[in-house]
């Protein structure tokens, strides 16, 4: 399964390109929930406001989503990055 979070930051982002790194450091430590095989955190490469700005894929097994949901860097994720975030979008899909 491809799990998909698309994230638009808000005006209260810092540096864009800081936030895709640390995202990156911390998502690594998803890699070890089982059953969670990848994870890519790729930016948006065109500037329109209409776009998100950062895509968040993680390739698992459908039955680790709830041990990833569960997992301390997801909370961290959402307790750190939340605040400077004006939509989030999830997307699940084969």
């Amino acid at each position: 399964m491809k799990h998909h979070i698309l994230v638009k930051w808000n005006e209260h982002a810092p540096d864009h390109d800081q936030l895709r790194r640390d995202i990156e450091t911390l998502f690594q430590e998803v890699l070890k929930v089982p059953g969670v095989h990848r994870v890519d955190v790729l930016p948006n490469v065109v500037d329109r406001p209409n776009r998100y700005d950062l895509l968040i894929l993680l390739t698992m097994d459908r039955e680790a989503l709830d041990a990833y949901d569960g997992c301390a860097p997801h909370h961290a994720f959402k307790e750190t990055y939340t605040p400077y975030m004006a939509q989030k979008a999830i997307f699940d899909c084969d």
